[in-house]
């Protein structure tokens, strides 16, 4: 009845003859004269997801995570990962081969410092390196008194012999109705902060800022619609856009033409360098701009200006036909998603279901509105212990049958031209226990005192992080990740530079739209995580002396009110939640064809007694 389509549980590919690809890599290494090679899981862009044809972490090593990096030298190495992918690592490395050591503390550049010997000559690929990261791989080495050494040519690529060609996702037309800026505009207020801070022209390394700021959309990774490419916007004069030429349909490379030069990716460097001369200032991103495009402004004469990239920013912000598309886009993903909780309350106590059936079934019934590109992440769906693990990743071996008394916890998201969704549930199967109840009430007034907050313009994530958290530390609880982070328009699920979390600093605007997601997770018992869009609104506040904001809600699905304990909550908690509900069951309600789903809905969103 339903299946998967842009997702698979297959079990990652781990420990397979991985030795013989580890030996080719070292006799490549001996003869370039080099002593070791570090290799991170990244692509030129540091995105979050890449290609096939960048997975040289995973070809090499097996490890298939997301955060990860090995360091080569010819009588060992060491894959580094964090603390999300230790049991991960274990199972899918060679531990003859590879020591699995931590990402963060201690740090690789520790590790290499004190494996390198004076005189050694470490390789890394300028490409898949910021200049911040070379910086500390370049200390690293010179504490050892050993030489950092910037590589031509991957030394991996050389020895891949089945190594898949780049992506050539086609490149879409973002058009006005859904972006709701033109090109020129965007332009426009790009040039303003170049001029406001004496920058020549600005490199756009981040293929997030390419899409946003010419209306485009690709198909060149997975669960966002990124096309890979560069550009570069001069104070002055016609931006130009590096890029397969084969991704672009004639419609595409038109509407790209009207405000830009398109040229191919070899022509970045000779741009960069002409830009450069003179001493020229060159903005480069420090989040994503390869060590290598410093390099380039450096030897043309040039001035490398690392900073954050000025579309980061106003591409946060969404305009008046974003946000009207994302609500449509959570109007939209609000029915599937009562679709699907309608049937898991239906089928869940039946002891027949799986995580896999429940990742299936909630693609399925958003496939069903017929606007799905794609999910925005892989389906969490950890049901009892596995829901403790807050990355967890259903896969064939590790799929657990949903039984009574387990709670599940649901997080995921679509991708619709219009809007990007992200939503997090955790439903009760059967009777749950008072302890559950307990938690998932501290972890639900925390989400409301984010929901309900008001707050003076500058205020920043980290300003308000706590509240998320408050109800949690009164009991002794806390929960080790971030509680929001933003979202994009059409991109990015996990956009930056706003985020409500103890490090984020970026403060919060109009227009920014946050997740809103504490949790608490006990150790192979449960998981609880509950998580809502917000967009950032003005507060109409009678007498303010100052400009307030405030959150309003975009998700549109219920809470699991046999979850909560209202004796714990206040009278203005139960009167936002019976609110909100009503809300969901107002714009949620009519979209339903249904009439047990409609029923469900209507019991679901009731008043909390």
């Amino acid at each position: 009845m339903f299946e998967a389509h842009f997702q698979t549980f297959e079990d990652a590919e781990g420990g397979v003859a991985l030795a013989a690809r580890l030996a080719a890599l070292r006799a490549e290494l001996t003869s370039r004269g080099l002593t070791g090679f570090v290799v991170p899981r990244a692509d030129q862009h540091q995105n979050e997801y890449v290609p096939p044809a960048d997975e040289r972490l995973a070809w090499l090593t097996g490890f298939t995570g997301s955060a990860g990096l090995a360091v080569v030298l010819r009588e060992q190495a060491a894959l580094f990962v964090d603390g999300r992918y230790t049991l991960q690592a274990a199972k899918q490395v060679d531990d003859r081969a590879f020591r699995v050591e931590s990402l963060i503390a201690p740090p690789p550049e520790d590790w290499i410092a004190a494996h390198l010997a004076p005189g050694d000559r470490l390789g890394f690929d300028p490409w898949l390196h910021t200049s911040s990261a070379a910086d500390k791989l370049q200390a690293a080495c010179a504490r050892a008194g050993a030489t950092l050494v910037a590589v031509e040519g991957n030394p991996i690529d050389t020895v891949w012999r089945e190594r898949p060609a780049p992506p050539l996702g086609a490149v879409t037309v973002h058009g006005l109705s859904l972006a709701g800026e033109d090109v020129a505009a965007k332009l426009d207020r790009i040039r303003a902060d170049l001029a406001r801070t004496g920058v020549t022209a600005q490199v756009l390394s981040d293929p997030h800022a390419v899409a946003w700021t010419f209306n485009i959309r690709g198909a060149d990774v997975a669960h966002t619609p990124l096309p890979l490419s560069y550009a570069v916007v001069p104070r002055e004069g016609r931006p130009t856009i590096f890029i397969d030429a084969r991704k672009l349909s004639n419609s595409a490379r038109d509407h790209l033409e009207q405000t830009a030069d398109v040229a191919a990716p070899e022509a970045l460097a000779p741009r960069l360098a002409e830009l450069a001369r003179g001493g020229a200032a060159i903005g480069l991103d420090s989040a994503t701009a390869a060590d290598a495009l410093s390099r380039l402004v450096r030897a043309a004469g040039g001035e490398p200006r690392i900073a954050p990239d000025p579309v980061a920013l106003l591409k946060a912000v969404k305009n008046e036909v974003e946000v009207k598309g994302t609500q449509a886009a959570h109007r939209r993903d609000g029915a599937a998603l009562a679709r699907f909780l309608a049937w898991l309350d239906r089928e869940g106590p039946s002891g027949h279901l799986t995580e896999i059936d429940t990742v299936e079934a909630l693609e399925t019934f958003r496939r069903d509105t017929g606007a799905l590109k794609d999910v925005s992440f892989p389906t969490i769906a950890g049901s009892g212990p596995n829901g403790a693990i807050v990355h967890y990743r259903v896969t064939r071996k590790s799929n657990r049958r949903i039984l009574p008394g387990d709670l599940v916890l649901i997080d995921s998201g679509a991708q619709y031209e219009d809007g990007t969704t992200d939503v997090t549930r955790t439903i009760a199967v059967g009777e749950p226990t008072a302890e559950m109840r307990d938690r998932f009430t501290r972890v639900l007034r925390g989400h409301l005192a984010i929901a309900r907050a008001v707050f003076p313009d500058g205020t920043s994530g980290a300003q308000i992080d706590a509240f998320a958290r408050q109800y949690l530390w009164q009991a002794g609880l806390d929960f080790a990740h971030g509680t929001g982070h933003g979202v994009g328009s059409y991109l990015s699920v996990h956009e930056g530079p706003a985020r409500i979390s103890r490090i984020g600093t970026t403060p919060l605007k109009r227009g920014m739209i946050l997740s809103n997601e504490p949790g608490y997770y006990k150790t192979d018992a449960y998981g609880i995580r509950i998580e809502n869009l917000e967009l950032v609104v003005a507060a109409d506040i009678a007498g303010a002396e100052q400009p307030m904001n405030a959150f309003a809600a975009l998700t549109l699905a219920p809470i699991d009110r046999r979850l909560i304990d209202t004796a714990m909550m206040t009278a203005e908690e139960i009167a936002w939640l019976d609110a909100y509900h009503s809300r969901v069951a107002h714009e949620i309600g009519p979209l339903l064809d249904d009439e047990a789903t409609r029923a469900w809905l209507a019991a679901a969103t009731a008043p909390l007694p």
